[in-house]
């Protein structure tokens, strides 16, 4: 009884020593330390990017890499060094956290996991744009636990990781500047195609957002607009950037639909 007493006080004793005054504040300092190291990291990236826009992806891609890297290193790190827990009690203690962990945090614990698995498969990349589950934007940040996507409209929406994983997510561009946006005009069955396809084609080229060492390609066909068949002309064309996406599309349909009209070629009654 006397040794296990003795045990208990000794195991006490090392306990109360890990957590005096003085380790908790280095602890506390060493995480502030830690916030400010990713705060600089962020900050420099991001002057990185303005100066350097056509790395803007590999800059994003590699800040949320070391991210990752210094908030689960560092946290590790701070507390072995700071707290020097005896070897016994941080194989005991490690374990018994991951059994919590797993049952009381499996959420969390999954979206960690879905986050580490989506940095080394990558279905996307930081600064693509992608579409999930009806929520189209840009991607701004990969983090431990949730990606961040930035719409068209400036809204932010978080998306646990864990989600990713298992539905279906379409990327627009892969981790390149240039992607394919696809422009629709609508024709009377009686239109002149080609001449409108001519127009399309030359409003697109003339852009000053379009990518032309990618093709331009067009795909018609009859479709049913509010009851009625018309002729779907479907211009697929390159952005020279991502950011340029509904400016190209903007400027493409504004300047098309002027000249479709004098040139009198048939568009759909809208009524």
């Amino acid at each position: 009884m006397n040794d296990t007493a003795d045990t208990l006080n000794s195991q006490l004793e090392t306990v109360l020593a890990m957590f005096e005054a003085s380790n908790l504040l280095m602890l506390v300092a060493g995480f502030v330390v830690l916030w400010l190291i990713n705060w600089m990291i962020r900050r420099t990236a991001t002057g990185l990017m303005d100066h350097l826009p056509t790395r803007r992806f590999t800059i994003l891609q590699m800040t949320t890499l070391v991210s990752f890297v210094l908030y689960i290193g560092g946290t590790a790190f701070l507390l072995i060094t700071v707290l020097n827990p005896p070897q016994e009690m941080l194989l005991a203690v490690g374990g018994s956290a991951a059994v919590a962990v797993g049952f009381a945090l499996k959420d969390v614990a999954a979206s960690l996991i879905a986050g580490i698995m989506l940095l080394f498969d990558r279905p996307f990349q930081v600064g693509d744009r992608v579409n999930f589950e009806g929520v189209y934007g840009e991607i701004t940040a990969i983090t431990l636990r949730s990606v961040r996507l930035q719409t068209l409209d400036d809204n932010t929406v978080t998306i646990p990781n864990a989600r990713f994983v298992t539905d279906v997510v379409s990327s627009g561009n892969m981790g390149a500047m240039s992607m394919m946006v696809v422009t629709d005009f609508h024709l009377a069955l009686d239109a002149d195609i080609e001449q409108a396809r001519s127009i399309v084609r030359e409003v697109i080229v003339t852009s000053r957002f379009a990518y032309l060492k990618q093709p331009v390609t067009f795909a018609i066909e009859e479709i049913v607009l509010t009851n009625r068949v018309v002729i779907r002309l479907r211009a697929k064309a390159y952005v020279l950037d991502v950011n340029y996406e509904k400016a190209f599309q903007s400027d493409v349909t504004t300047r098309a639909s002027m000249l479709l009209r004098e040139a009198g070629i048939a568009r759909p009654p809208s009524a």
